[in-house]
């Protein structure tokens, strides 16, 4: 059976991260979330978030929610019934992802020394040293819980050791795409974005993500492959920032 969200009025909203976390709660629930609506059954704002026996306290990269709306006064009621946003927490919430497809599958050439693979806990220590906004021990927990549960791609050098990834997160998105310096400009971020379409498209989810406003390489770089920039931006919501700066 599906979930009650996962239905004609949720796939038009491929445009929100609410959307892949729905997909993944129904396809055994990995992320360990739930949604919650601010009407039944007729709704006009959705939260998703981590479930509230496992939400962790205090960490603003493993209790991230998702929001959509399509009126911000249910919206804003929603966000303020009470144990809807617990208030010791630091949460960052989404809105809009970036990108999202339009065509789906690009001819892949793969540089024929390299080979494709995927990412395990063996590899966190390299994602959180490159991460731009990792490199602490909270990023550093937060991306192992995302190597665990989650597929990802990457290719591989001779010796087996990653060169280029992506990875998808709770939300369904594609993320933390990155190439290491020494082997830039070879096409690989290219062939990792095609594997990761395909491997998406195949597990039913559509393939999506956001980029930072500055990085225009990776911008053009997904416009060729036949992705669709999407109006306005993917913000993320810091509440209760003070929480978040204290601790390791």
């Amino acid at each position: 059976p599906t979930h009650p969200l996962e239905g004609a009025w949720l796939r038009k909203l491929l445009r929100s991260h609410v959307y892949g976390a729905v997909m993944n709660i129904n396809r055994g629930n990995p992320g360990e979330f739930e949604v919650v609506v601010d009407s039944w059954p007729n709704f006009s704002a959705v939260l998703a978030r981590r479930s509230g026996q496992v939400m962790p306290v205090d960490d603003c990269y493993r209790s991230t929610h998702a929001a959509f709306y399509k009126d911000v006064g249910a919206y804003q009621a929603l966000l303020e019934t009470p144990g809807c946003l617990p208030p010791h927490l630091p949460q960052p919430s989404m809105g809009t992802p970036h990108w999202t497809p339009l065509t789906a599958d690009p001819h892949l050439r793969l540089d024929p020394a390299v080979r494709v693979g995927s990412l395990s806990l063996a590899h966190v220590d390299l994602l959180n040293e490159t991460w731009t906004y990792g490199g602490n021990a909270r990023s550093r927990r937060y991306l192992a819980e995302v190597l665990e549960r989650f597929p990802s791609i990457c290719l591989q050098d001779e010796t087996g050791q990653p060169i280029s990834w992506t990875l998808t997160d709770p939300f369904g998105t594609g993320a933390h795409g990155y190439t290491l310096p020494t082997h830039r400009n070879r096409g690989h971020m290219r062939a990792v974005l095609v594997l990761a379409a395909r491997q998406a498209q195949a597990r039913g989810f559509p393939f999506f993500g956001h980029t930072a406003t500055g990085n225009r390489p990776m911008q053009r770089l997904m416009e060729e492959l036949g992705h669709q920039r999407l109006p306005g931006l993917c913000r993320f919501i810091l509440h209760n920032p003070g929480l978040g700066r204290a601790g390791p």
